[in-house]
C-alpha cells in the first residue's frame, strides 16, 4: 500500500505563493532592480486617515451578507480583503449601494480555490465574480504600476500593455493596497473598509471629497483620462448621481480629450450609455455631455442637427425624452434605449431621407429606409447597439409615417400591431416638438384608442383633420381598368 500523500490547506498555500512571489521580485539582478524602483511612478497619494468604527456611519447590517461571506472566508485563509470603492463612498453618503466589490491580496487564481461558485472573466483586467444566485460579489487583486516593457521582469510585459496614446490595454499587474488606491479613479473611490477592524482607509482624501461634493482625480487628470478614457463618462455620471460638482482642474482637459472616446470599443460605450441615461439622471447627464463637446464625438450627426438650430424640434424633442424617461425611472416603470437612440437620431433619418429623395427621386418609403440603415450603421460604429433594440428603434421610425397618413382598415390593423404603442408615443414626443399638423394626428389617434368599436367605426367614416394625407383631405382611389389585348387568344 503505497503512503498517503499529504495535503496541502488554503492557507499552506497561500503562504507558498507569498514566499514565490516575494523571490520573483527580489532575487534578481542588482542593476535591475534599481532600474525597476526607478520606473515605478511616485506616490501621488497624501497622508493614509484612518476612521475608526465611532468615527463613521458604515456598520455591518448595511452590508450584503454575501459580501461578509466573501471577506470573512479570503481572510480566514490567510488574504488581506477589503470592501471598497463605490459601495463605501454611497454607505458614508447614506445612501444604498447597488452592488458590493472587494479588494484582496489574492490572485484571480486563489481565488477561485477559496470558492467553488466563483468564475474569472475579464482581459484587460483579470477579475473574479463569486456567484450567489443573482448575487455577484466581484473581487480584484490589488492592481500594481506599470513598468517599460524592456525593464520589467521576466514575461512581465506580458501582462501589462499600453497604446501609443497612454490607453491601458491590458492591465494584470499587481501590486500593494497602497499602489492599488493610487491606481483608482477618483478620490471617493479611494476608501476601504476593513472587516478586521471596522475601520475605513481613506489614501485620498474620499472623506474630505464627499463633504465638499466634489469629484477629482487622482493624479494628473490628462494622463488618467488617457490611460482609461470612459473616466470622462464617469466624471459626469458621479456628479450627476451624487449631486455633486466636477473639480476644476478635472473637469478642464474634458473638452480636448474627448475624442479620445473614439478608441473605446463600441461595446463598452454602449454600456456607459445605459448607466448614463437609464438610471434617472438622463436629461442632467446629456446637458453636461453637451457642455463638454461629448455629444459631438458619440452623436456627431444629433450635434450637427443640434447646432443648426441650438434650441430648435430637435433639442425640444431630445430634451423631452430624456426627461420622460427619467420620470419612468422615478416611477419604476420600464424604460428601453431603443426609444431614445429613436428620439436622437430621428431628425438626421428624417434629413437624409428627404435629401434622398431630392437627389436619387426615391420614393419616401425607399428613402427612410436606406436613411435608417445608414444612420444605424454610422452609429455601430462609435457605440454597438444591439440588434435586438436597433430592429426596435427602425420599426418606431417606420410607424411614423404610417401614422400619419393611414385611416380605414389600416388604421385598425396599426392598431393591432405590437410596436404601436412605442410608435404612437413617438408620435406624441414629436407632436410636443413640432406642434402644427403632427398634434392633429397625435390628438386624432388618441381619440381613436379612447371610443369603442362603433367610435372607431363612425371616426374613420369622417373625414376630420387628420384624414388621409398632409392636407388633411382625403385621397381619392384610382381604379384602373386593365386593357383588353386586341390579339386572339391561341
Amino acid at each position: 500500500m503505497l503512503p498517503r500523500q499529504p495535503i496541502i490547506t488554503i492557507q499552506e498555500l497561500a503562504i507558498i505563493s507569498r514566499v514565490l512571489d516575494f523571490c520573483r521580485r527580489n532575487l534578481r539582478k542588482g542593476n535591475k532592480a534599481e532600474k525597476k524602483t526607478a520606473l515605478v511612478s511616485p506616490g501621488v497619494l497624501p497622508p493614509l486617515k484612518r476612521l475608526s468604527r465611532d468615527q463613521h456611519p458604515i456598520s455591518r447590517k448595511q452590508i450584503s451578507p454575501n459580501a461578509l461571506k466573501v471577506l470573512y472566508r479570503l481572510k480566514d485563509a490567510g488574504f488581506e480583503a477589503y470592501l471598497v470603492g463605490g459601495c463605501i463612498r454611497d454607505l458614508m453618503l447614506g445612501l444604498e449601494p447597488k452592488d458590493f466589490d472587494v479588494a484582496t491580496n489574492a490572485k484571480p487564481e486563489e481565488v477561485r480555490q477559496v470558492f467553488r461558485n466563483c468564475r474569472l472573466i475579464g482581459r484587460r483586467f483579470r477579475l473574479a465574480h463569486v456567484l450567489f444566485g443573482r448575487e455577484v460579489i466581484e473581487v480584484a487583486t490589488f492592481r500594481g504600476h506599470h513598468s517599460q516593457p524592456d525593464e520589467s521582469e521576466e514575461g512581465q510585459h506580458q501582462l501589462s500593455k499600453a497604446s501609443e496614446e497612454g490607453l491601458i490595454l491590458r492591465d494584470n499587474v499587481y501590486g500593494s493596497i497602497e499602489e492599488d488606491a493610487e491606481r483608482r479613479d477618483f478620490t471617493i473611490n479611494a476608501l476601504y473598509y476593513s472587516i478586521n477592524n471596522f475601520e475605513v482607509l481613506d489614501f485620498a482624501n474620499g472623506v474630505e471629497a464627499i463633504a465638499e461634493r466634489k469629484i477629482e482625480l487622482i493624479g494628473d487628470p490628462e494622463t488618467r483620462y488617457r490611460e482609461d478614457p470612459v473616466r470622462i463618462l464617469r466624471a459626469i455620471r458621479f456628479a450627476t448621481k451624487l449631486n455633486m460638482q466636477i473639480a476644476l482642474g478635472t473637469a478642464e482637459p474634458i473638452p480636448q480629450l474627448a475624442s479620445l472616446l473614439k478608441s473605446i470599443p463600441p461595446a463598452r460605450l454602449f454600456e456607459e450609455f445605459l448607466k448614463l441615461f437609464l438610471a434617472g439622471k438622463a436629461f442632467d447627464n446629456f446637458m453636461l455631455m453637451k457642455q463638454y463637446g461629448i455629444i459631438k464625438q458619440l452623436l456627431p450627426s444629433l450635434h450637427k442637427a443640434i447646432a443648426q438650430e441650438p434650441e430648435g424640434k430637435v433639442f425640444q424633442l431630445v430634451s423631452q425624452a430624456l426627461q420622460d424617461t427619467d420620470q419612468r425611472v422615478a416611477d419604476d416603470k420600464p424604460v428601453t434605449p431603443a426609444f431614445l437612440f429613436a428620439a436622437f437620431l430621428w431628425y438626421p433619418v428624417e434629413i437624409r431621407s428627404q435629401t434622398l429623395q431630392l437627389e436619387s427621386g426615391l420614393p419616401p418609403v425607399d428613402a427612410l429606409n436606406i436613411a435608417m440603415t445608414e444612420i444605424l450603421s454610422d452609429l455601430q460604429q462609435r457605440i454597438a447597439l444591439p440588434k435586438r433594440f436597433s430592429l426596435v428603434t427602425r420599426d418606431i421610425w417606420s410607424l411614423q409615417n404610417r401614422l400619419a397618413r393611414s385611416r380605414g382598415k389600416r388604421a385598425l390593423t396599426l392598431l393591432q400591431l405590437p410596436k404601436f404603442r412605442a410608435g404612437y408615443d413617438f408620435l406624441l414626443l414629436r407632436a410636443k416638438a413640432e406642434g402644427g399638423e403632427l398634434q392633429q394626428h397625435a390628438d386624432w389617434w388618441q381619440r381613436f384608442q379612447q371610443e369603442n368599436e362603433s367610435g372607431q367605426q363612425q371616426m374613420l367614416q369622417q373625414a376630420g383633420p387628420a384624414a388621409d394625407g398632409p392636407s388633411g383631405k382625403t385621397r381619392r382611389r384610382r381604379n384602373y381598368k386593365r386593357k383588353r389585348s386586341s390579339q386572339p387568344k391561341p
